[in-house]
């Protein structure tokens, strides 16, 4: 295992049913996801209906009307468009909802992708029947790549179906829970295509500062603000933890090497790290509810599907501590970005706060994340 506490959301791509995408999936692929997701569409109750249902688990009903509070606020308070997300309540009869497999080259670190309909290329492919995940897995491995296969509890398919809350979902502690919900739909309301380094960031960023806000603000719920708190603390922290091991592997694989040799000093990378971890990080972090790194099971795929979420988290940090608040935050890099590139908006509202003596940070991590990707 790697660290205990992972990112366990993925995008499932449910512009499945549409005929582009049998061109970049299998249809066997595309007939299973469609079959799976108006499955778990027609399973759906309404959250007000359960809420009101006294036959139904005391849990489930409290972390329901959580989710609810949590949706409007992330509509009302930070101006996210929720659309016809998280209305509903879906119990799964599995505690895992879709495996997804990422993988990346040996020597470089650079995606492997797959290209889907409206949302462009992105690294990851889910897979509802856990049989084909690892069988996906097994032929990446096969061809040479690294491989990651991580578990997934919650998905957003950007507002065009209204996606349910899930019992998995609810298997979250309140504030995990909350900074999905309200990750989820920043994906629906702001999600520039093509984008997965910066979209899965950002809606990082959103979520946990979002969280920090509905717990201080709204609920004025001392402890779960501090958690809140603490929880965005950490993730910043696993952000240039990240990014550290990243550097050291670019530099590495910029080296002429042969592939023994280049494998060898690539795994030392990978356990220098995780003592590293160990020892410099992991007694810091606040929450302090973290496991250790194994390094046998650490490679690029690994990495990059970690540094998704992390890239560049304290620059969004420091834009924020410059307006003042999440909305204006949130506003500014939308507008700013229009129908370019994101991550040169977010340079630019950075330049612009250091102009005017912001003194923001000059970034952490290239823009994307990888040196490009190879699709499918």
């Amino acid at each position: 295992m790697s660290i205990v506490h992972t990112k366990r959301r993925g995008l499932l791509l449910m512009a499945l049913a549409t005929p582009q995408v049998v061109t970049a999936c299998s249809p066997g692929y595309v007939l299973r996801a469609g079959w799976e997701e108006a499955r778990i569409l027609a399973e759906r109750r309404p959250i007000d209906e359960v809420v009101h249902d006294t036959t139904a688990p005391a849990e489930v009903r409290a972390k329901l009307r959580l989710v609810r509070d949590g949706r409007d606020f992330a509509e009302r308070t930070i101006g996210l468009d929720a659309g016809r997300t998280f209305r509903s309540y879906v119990e799964l009869s599995r505690d895992t909802l879709v495996l997804t497999v990422s993988a990346a080259l040996e020597f470089r670190l650079q995606w492997h992708t797959w290209w889907f309909p409206i949302v462009g290329r992105v690294p990851y492919r889910g897979f509802f029947d856990f049989g084909q995940a690892l069988a996906e897995a097994d032929r990446l491995a096969g061809q040479g790549f690294d491989v990651s296969v991580r578990p997934v509890s919650a998905f957003s398919t950007l507002g065009w179906l209204p996606d349910p809350v899930l019992s998995t979902t609810l298997r979250m502690d309140s504030v995990s829970l909350i900074e999905t919900i309200i990750h989820e739909t920043t994906h629906t309301t702001f999600f520039p295509p093509g984008q997965a380094h910066f979209n899965e960031s950002f809606a990082n960023f959103v979520g946990n500062r979002g969280a920090i806000d509905f717990f201080c603000d709204a609920l004025r719920d001392r402890a779960l603000c501090e958690a809140a708190r603490l929880r965005w603390e950490d993730t910043r922290v696993f952000g240039r933890f990240f990014h550290s091991v990243e550097g050291p592997l670019r530099e590495l694989y910029a080296l002429d090497l042969g592939p023994e040799e280049m494998r060898r000093r690539k795994r030392q990378v990978f356990e220098d790290a995780a003592r590293r971890f160990d020892a410099d990080v992991k007694p810091n972090l606040a929450a302090g509810r973290y496991g250790s790194l194994d390094p046998e099971s650490l490679n690029n795929a690994w990495i990059l599907s970690r540094l998704l979420y992390y890239t560049r988290l304290d620059d969004f940090e420091a834009l924020f501590q410059h307006y003042g608040d999440l909305v204006t935050t949130f506003q500014a890099i939308v507008e700013e970005t229009g129908s370019g590139d994101p991550w040169l908006a977010l340079d630019r509202l950075l330049e612009a706060d250091r102009t005017r003596g912001g003194g923001a940070s000059g970034g952490v991590g290239a823009p994307g994340g990888a040196d490009g990707a190879t699709p499918e």
